[in-house]
């Protein structure tokens, strides 16, 4: 059983920024593709961001250009640098490892196997 524990969370004013971690535990990480998914209260859970098991990163236009994702294999962790941040950011985010080994960076939730509790990220003045 994989375990995934994110970390960095908090509240912001609005302009500043975050940096998240998700530490996984597990032998075969740098195998998998690594998201993050965000849910804002009384909606969906949704993309953010991935990271293929080689690099390739993916980002939901919502995000690109202010967001950078990130892993480093020898500790088993992936991280979510967010800048700029808007209230519209609000919302709690998980981060998730996928279900196949050497994948592309997925954005569909079906396409990600275990999940972390995830970590309130609140945007405020």
């Amino acid at each position: 059983q994989v375990q995934l524990v994110e970390s960095g969370g908090g509240l912001v004013q609005p302009g500043g920024s975050l940096r998240l971690s998700c530490a996984a535990s597990g032998r075969t990480f740098s195998l998998y593709d690594m998201g993050w998914f965000r849910q804002a209260p009384g909606k969906e859970r949704e993309f953010v961001s991935a990271i293929s098991w080689d690099g390739i990163t993916n980002y939901a236009d919502s995000v690109k250009g202010r967001f950078t994702i990130s892993r480093d294999d020898a500790k088993n962790t992936v991280y979510l640098q967010m800048s700029s941040l808007k209230p519209g950011d609000t919302a709690v985010y998980s981060c998730a490892r996928g279900r196949l080994q050497y994948s592309s960076g997925s954005r569909w939730q079906y396409d990600y196997m275990y999940w972390g509790q995830g970590t309130q990220v609140t945007v405020s003045s």
